[in-house]
């Protein structure tokens, strides 16, 4: 098997792969309106996209936007979405940035990154997650499936989100940002995952780094 070649060499058939291995990969959370995408895509840190719908299914009829969210209170929000990690933390971000939506946007989420990273508890990988999914804007959000993947396809070797975020931009061409993100999530939980990948069957193998040392050592699922 030859040597993998540099990433830009290797990039276009990375993505016709992922996309012929995931035609219909789209956003895991459920939402409706920009502000529940915003709303669900905080609660999604450290928690699956699945524990969060169940949660956002229950609590999404019940609210307005962040009127609503601001009468109901940290506390009562608390208790709403307590079945998600770190859920005080959460609801005092959520009251905050649905204050801020109301004061600075009259309620509405704004379709810009520096407004969206400007509001109580937005980061770079949120606002990335809400540009994309709720305005098509282009996007890469970076979690930890994306990082990850993207360290063993040898696609960046920051050592932050943010500059993984700005190595993989730099790389891939911007119409498939979105498509990225999505494929690389779900690649990442069904064949490359954090601790027992699955490389002897992987569809990238013969065009990941990490893939082929894994192979050659023997250190596989």
């Amino acid at each position: 098997m030859p040597r993998p070649s540099s990433a830009q060499d290797r990039l276009p058939r990375i993505l016709d792969r992922l996309a012929r291995a995931y035609p219909e990969a789209g956003c895991g959370l459920d939402f409706a309106t920009p502000f529940e995408l915003l709303f669900a895509t905080v609660l999604s840190a450290q928690c699956t996209d699945r524990r969060v719908n169940l949660v956002t299914g229950r609590l999404f009829p019940k609210l307005d936007g962040p009127r609503s969210v601001v009468e109901m209170g940290e506390e009562r929000l608390a208790e709403a979405i307590r079945d998600v990690g770190l859920f005080r933390t959460k609801a005092h971000a959520l009251v905050s940035l649905s204050r801020d939506l109301i004061d600075r946007h009259q309620g509405e989420v704004p379709a810009d990154r520096k407004a969206l990273q400007a509001l109580a508890g937005v980061g770079s990988k949120t606002a990335s997650v809400v540009l994309a999914n709720a305005f098509a804007i282009p996007a890469l959000a970076v979690d930890t499936h994306v990082f990850r993947l993207s360290h063993r396809l040898g696609l960046s070797s920051a050592k932050t989100a943010d500059g993984t975020a700005e190595d993989l931009m730099a790389l891939v061409p911007k119409a498939r940002w979105i498509d990225l993100h999505h494929q690389l999530i779900w690649h990442g939980r069904l064949v490359c995952q954090a601790r027992a990948p699955a490389c002897a069957t992987c569809t990238l193998l013969s065009l990941c780094p990490e893939g082929r040392r894994r192979t050659r050592s023997g250190k596989q699922a």
